[in-house]
């Protein structure tokens, strides 16, 4: 192998290794973001079920109020 094909080769595997490592950086950014999203998910999942039980409770005194007039 020839040193202008061994530096050709070099470059490509330098090329290679920085797409690896940006890749990397890529996975790691995004499964920080899923992990917030699930977070973010759970706290919008209790906030609904607390509105759905409040909402709940409202329509039971409204039915409860009706049916004593």
């Amino acid at each position: 192998m020839s040193q202008e094909q061994m530096l050709v080769l070099e470059a490509k595997i330098n090329e290679l290794i920085g797409r690896v490592e940006q890749l990397q950086l890529d996975k790691q950014n995004l499964l920080e973001r899923e992990e917030k999203w699930h977070q973010e998910r759970g706290r919008l999942v209790e906030k609904n079920e607390l509105a759905k039980s409040r909402v709940e409770a409202m329509i039971s005194r409204l039915r409860s109020l009706e049916s004593e007039a």
